[in-house]
């Protein structure tokens, strides 16, 4: 399982799309983004966020520590908000909490830059998990005391919100043309050579069992989490033993590179719940 810690104090809303993250603070002295279970994207997102996080660390890439933050509905009383008192009293319980870093740098491909090998395993990654959300327009990188940082991989694993046709998507290409990491020269031939073994069933199934039970099973008393859990992995195995219908379009995606394509301006995309960019001439790097 996921490292659980106790909120002990509410510090603010991150007013970022429509799951009104919020910034706690828990009993093992640490600051955490906060992500709701009763948000309205519901709990699959935070299925998600466990599922391709924990499978990125397995897999080498950089992501931030992920924890369970257990939410007492107490802590809303000092929220002004209706909405957003309402949301933490709802979500009362189990929450997923990642790790707040303070100071962080958002991601800008042009000025950046991220080696052809990070890059190409990074690219790979978000075709095997489906993760839609790491665009030029919307990165989901920063960059901390120098390291690159994957977050927010709740858009991930769609098949999971309609189970009936997550078969489709086994060998669905991934479009990777607007990827913000498309211009780096990702080498995605090396990236599946070296990932593609690694994952495994039994990686899947140790990733798996970090979802806590109650994310899973839902209302369906018929079906076990365990029962979801293997559902994910057969899922999964399939994507990547399906590579040869999605591989060559990503390799012919990265060859063909970002050209043309409008850079975002430093901290356009940057999110809110890092606050404003450090002052000229700070860096963490």
């Amino acid at each position: 399982m996921l490292p659980a810690v106790t909120a002990t104090r509410y510090v603010t809303p991150l007013r970022e799309g429509g799951s009104l993250p919020g910034l706690m603070e828990a009993d093992d002295l640490g600051t955490y983004v906060v992500k709701w279970r009763a948000a309205g994207q519901g709990v699959n997102v935070l299925v998600a966020e466990v599922i391709a996080g924990e499978l990125a660390r397995a897999l080498g890439l950089p992501v931030p520590v992920l924890v369970t933050v257990d939410v007492a509905p107490e802590l809303a009383v000092g929220e002004p908000d209706v909405e957003v008192q309402e949301l933490l009293q709802r979500s009362a319980g189990r929450n997923l909490g990642l790790d707040y870093l303070p100071g962080a740098l958002d991601f800008d491909a042009g000025a950046d830059g991220v080696d052809r090998e990070l890059a190409g395993r990074v690219l790979w990654f978000d075709a095997l998990v489906g993760n839609v959300d790491r665009s030029w327009r919307n990165p989901n990188m920063l960059f901390w005391h120098g390291r690159l940082e994957l977050i927010d991989h709740g858009a991930a694993l769609t098949f999971h919100h309609h189970w009936p046709g997550a078969a489709a998507a086994v060998a669905r290409p991934y479009d990777a043309a607007e990827h913000a990491l498309i211009e780096c020269g990702p080498d995605v031939a090396a990236a599946d050579a070296a990932l593609a073994p690694l994952v495994t069933g039994e990686l899947l199934a140790e990733v798996l069992a970090q979802v806590p039970d109650e994310w899973l099973a839902g209302d369906d008393r018929e079906v076990t989490a365990d029962a979801v859990r293997a559902r994910y992995v057969e899922q999964l195995l399939a994507r990547v033993a399906a590579r040869e219908a999605w591989l060559p379009g990503l390799v012919q995606a990265a060859a063909a590179g970002g050209a043309g394509r409008r850079r975002t301006r430093r901290g356009e995309n940057r999110p809110a719940w890092l606050g404003p960019p450090p002052p000229e001439g700070v860096t963490q790097r």
